[in-house]
């Protein structure tokens, strides 16, 4: 139990105004300094995203002392929300040591030259509307991933190799952002595309059961300790699927699964805890209510440990995992977008505040600095404040090696998935 918080320490204020209002916050070590750059991406102006998703209209990255280092596009003043994902990822995709920005711009598919901004190879999309989202997959057995997932909106999947070659396309509920996983241990990416599993071919493996709507987000570990992984999907429910499609366990005491995120929350249960985010009511002005969601925690059991019962407004939150904020060797819970004047927090597994933010924004997270710990980004729309739990120092370190872009900074979404490898 935490008795006492903790108060962040602010490393870096960085102006980002330059990269334009709305956009979504990607990290990578693109001059191979030993940290992580500031890479922002801004989508182009569609306002309803509902059916067909963004595109990006601008790039920009900054280091962490705040100098642009190059940008790509011009912002746009009037450019959308994030009420979809932004179709980019910094990834190397080609293996040579240096990160790439891969995204979408002006419908078509570029690998840009993560150092100078400018484009390596642009490509034509296999469909108009391939553009929800990047997802970057092992399906051709090489010793890293190499291959490209595209999707629309609610429909389809493309399935490309590193020359931009069709390899398949699947059609069906694949929800919001697909997970890949060598699930099988074949060499090869299995897709958990919503409610269906793939093989790296793109057939049909496995399907959930009696789930409506869509999977908003995708986790994949070994929950209950027993050697495998499991895979939770959050969507209408909350579900715990085995490797072969056996139904664990089901959670149906929520309205909306609309988050969910796996870790090693509390030090006296077994197993992965599994914490969520209900969306209650939809704040959409349709109902004439306001809206409201509330956070919850499972065990590797799939039982309810607790249940937030929120006095505040809010309906829009997203929850992540945090591992490696502090020496407790415990995760924590990242929620934001809370609304009702709740800042950016971390809880513990008892829904303490270990950590609460002196400002609001979306937040990303990741180990800056190549020090072991998480840091936590904070965008207010023209400022990124870094705060860590140590006053750590943000100079470039002599003899620094590049850092490791890792599969969670390379699979970035608004939908947060992700996979523990730990119980």
């Amino acid at each position: 139990m935490i008795l006492q918080q903790s108060e962040p320490v602010c490393l870096a204020t960085v102006d980002a105004s330059a990269a334009g209002p709305n956009c979504k916050m990607l990290f990578g070590d693109l001059n191979n300094d030993g940290r992580l750059e500031l890479v922002m991406i801004q989508p182009d102006n569609r306002k309803d995203v509902r059916y067909i998703p963004h595109q990006v209209q601008c790039i920009t990255v900054f280091d962490l002392e705040g100098r642009m280092l190059w940008q790509r596009g011009t912002p746009d003043m009037d450019a959308g929300t994030q009420g979809s994902d932004y179709p980019a990822q910094v990834y190397d995709l080609d293996g040579d040591g240096q990160l790439e920005v891969l995204c979408v711009m002006n419908d078509q598919f570029h690998i840009i030259d993560g150092t100078t901004g400018e484009s390596r190879q642009v490509y034509d999309l296999p469909s108009p509307e391939a553009h929800d989202c990047i997802i970057i997959a092992n399906l051709s057995g090489n010793d890293r991933p190499t291959d490209l997932l595209l999707k629309d909106r609610y429909h389809q999947i493309w399935a490309l190799n590193s020359d931009f070659e069709l390899l398949w396309t699947y059609q069906g509920n694949p929800g919001h952002f697909p997970w890949v996983y060598d699930i099988n241990g074949d060499g090869k990416d299995e897709v958990m595309a919503g409610y269906d599993l793939l093989d790296s071919a793109g057939n049909v493996l496995w399907s959930c059961q009696d789930l409506s709507d869509h999977a908003d987000c995708i986790w994949v570990g070994d929950v209950n300790g027993d050697g495998e992984m499991e895979i939770v999907i959050g969507g209408s429910v909350t579900v715990m699927m085995d490797k072969h499609g056996t139904e664990v366990w089901r959670y149906e005491d929520s309205i909306e699964s609309q988050h969910i995120a796996l870790g090693r929350f509390r030090e006296d249960l077994p197993g992965l805890q599994i914490a969520g985010l209900d969306r209650i009511i939809r704040g959409d002005g349709k109902s004439g209510l306001k809206g409201k969601d509330g956070m919850f925690m499972l065990d590797a059991n799939g039982q309810e440990i607790w249940k937030e019962h929120r006095q505040t407004d809010g309906w829009l939150t997203i929850i992540d995992t945090i591992s490696g904020w502090d020496e407790s060797g415990m995760d924590y819970i990242l929620a934001y977008r809370r609304g009702g004047g709740i800042f950016p927090t971390l809880y513990d597994g008892d829904m303490n505040v270990v950590t609460a933010f002196p400002v609001d924004g979306y937040v990303g997270h990741a180990d800056f600095l190549g020090n072991g710990r998480e840091q936590i980004a904070i965008y207010d729309g023209d400022t990124i404040r870094i705060y860590s739990s140590h006053a750590d120092s943000i100079a470039v370190m002599p003899g620094a090696k590049p850092l490791v872009q890792t599969k969670r900074l390379y699979s970035s979404t608004i939908y947060m998935g992700g996979e523990v490898i730990k119980s």
